[in-house]
């Protein structure tokens, strides 16, 4: 792949994910680079269970500034880096030029409510920290692990990471249903267990690992389940 701007998703439609887009343009803009240049432990994780399946082609859902996907990239993957943000695609362009990887990066404008901009079994590997528990439905959760059991090829790899039921944040703030919480400006849809076993449903679920992750802390599922051969 390189490192083509891709456009997906633009139809506009009120509601809470588009004012949270709205919400992340603001917040990458005045906060370059807000995570780091490290990758996250969840990423770490991944790129040892993508190596160990013999994974060439990774997609990484919601990359933000792009700090695991130019981990994936330098660690020898050839990276789609999906995100609703333009500015913080901007600022992994920026990074992948810097660092040497450009041939190894393609970056997407997508919004995940809408289908993947990919064939059906063209990746090897999808990676989704902290994506599938914005400010998503239920129904669009389920879509859109639907979509990525139709992009991965058989025996592909997802990796994804989910703030839980457990977390300190759930319950408070805003409540918008179907367990999402609106605080300090960010919604997070906060999964039970049950929610991660149905999106399991017809794929072999290797690994629920609860982990933690900032000062808070925010607690944590890291998920891997593969596709059938």
């Amino acid at each position: 792949m390189t490192q083509d701007h891709v456009t997906q998703g633009d139809g506009e439609a009120p509601g809470l994910a588009d004012a949270q887009r709205e919400h992340w343009h603001r917040t990458y803009s005045a906060h370059p680079g807000m995570y780091g240049e490290q990758p996250s432990a969840a990423a770490l994780h991944a790129a040892r269970v993508f190596a160990a399946a013999g994974a060439r082609d990774v997609l990484e859902l919601g990359a933000g500034h792009g700090r695991d996907a130019l981990f994936f990239a330098r660690e020898g993957f050839t990276v789609l880096a999906t995100d609703f943000s333009p500015t913080g695609l901007e600022q992994l362009r920026t990074a992948a030029a810097e660092q040497g990887v450009t041939d190894r990066v393609t970056i997407a404008v997508h919004d995940v409510r809408k289908p993947l901009p990919l064939l059906d079994a063209s990746v090897d590997a999808v990676f989704a920290h902290m994506l599938l528990c914005m400010a998503l439905s239920t129904e669009e959760i389920h879509a859109l692990v639907a979509e990525v059991r139709r992009v991965l090829r058989p025996g592909g790899s997802f990796v994804y990471t989910v703030r839980h039921t457990g977390d300190a944040h759930y319950g408070a703030g805003t409540d918008h249903g179907d367990d999402v919480w609106e605080h300090g400006g960010f919604a997070v849809h906060f999964f039970p267990r049950a929610l991660v076993d149905a999106l399991a449903e017809g794929w072999h679920l290797a690994e629920v690992h609860p982990f933690e992750e900032g000062e808070l802390p925010r607690r944590l599922w890291r998920i891997t389940q593969r596709t059938p051969r």
